[in-house]
C-alpha cells in the first residue's frame, strides 16, 4: 500500500468514527485511477441503496398481502362446510312444506325423507372432519365422555359405559363435546 492510499484509508477512518473530517480532497489532486475507483465505488454505493430500498418495499408489501390473506382465510373459512350444507337447508325446506300438507298416509314417506336428509347431513360434517364419539359398551375415558351418573350392575365391569344419553364429538383429533354417559359401578355388599 502506498502513502497515498494510507492516507485515504486514514481520512475515511476519521469520518467513520465522527471526528472532524479533513479538507476534502480536490478531484484535481486524486490521480485518474484513484478517481475512477471513487465513482466506481459510488456507483455500486447507489446501486446497492436501490436495492435496498426495493427489497424493503417488496417485504412491506409481501407482509401487507399475507395479512390481508389471512384475514380472508378467517373471513372465509368456513365457506366450504356452509356450500355443503346449504343442500340439506334446501331438503329441510322441502320436508317441512310436505309435512304441513301431509296427509296420513305420506307419514312414511316423511320420515323417510328426513331419514335421508338426516344422512345427508351427517356426510357433508364427515366430510369437514366432524367424527362422532361411539362410548356405548366402552370404558369410560375422562378425556371423551363425560358420567353424569353411575347405575349399580353386575352386568358390566365397574368403570364401563352402561347407556350413552348424548353423542359426543371431535374434530379431527380435538374434542369438541364429549359423549354424556352413565357408567357401571358394582353394587354395594
Amino acid at each position: 500500500m502506498n502513502k497515498t492510499e494510507m492516507e485515504n484509508e486514514n481520512q475515511a477512518e476519521t469520518a467513520d468514527q465522527g471526528n472532524e473530517a479533513e479538507e476534502p480532497l480536490e478531484p484535481g489532486a486524486m490521480s485518474p485511477e484513484q478517481w475512477t475507483e471513487l465513482k466506481d465505488r459510488a456507483a455500486k454505493g447507489q446501486e446497492h441503496w436501490e436495492r435496498l430500498l426495493r427489497t424493503t418495499a417488496d417485504f412491506d408489501n409481501f407482509k401487507k398481502r399475507a395479512a390481508r390473506e389471512k384475514q380472508d382465510a378467517i373471513k372465509f373459512a368456513n365457506e366450504g362446510l356452509l356450500q355443503k350444507l346449504i343442500p340439506v337447508l334446501d331438503n329441510f325446506d322441502m320436508a317441512l312444506s310436505a309435512a304441513q300438507n301431509a296427509k296420513a298416509a305420506s307419514v312414511q314417506s316423511l320420515q323417510t325423507g328426513i331419514a335421508m336428509i338426516y344422512q345427508q347431513l351427517k356426510s357433508a360434517l364427515v366430510d369437514a372432519g366432524l367424527e362422532e364419539v361411539d362410548a356405548a359398551g366402552k370404558t369410560f375415558d375422562p378425556n371423551l365422555h363425560e358420567a353424569v351418573s353411575q347405575q349399580e350392575t353386575t352386568e358390566a365391569p365397574e368403570g364401563q359405559v352402561l347407556q350413552q344419553l348424548r353423542k359426543g364429538y371431535k374434530f379431527r383429533d380435538r374434542l369438541l363435546r364429549p359423549a354424556t354417559v352413565v357408567v357401571a359401578k358394582q353394587p354395594s355388599a
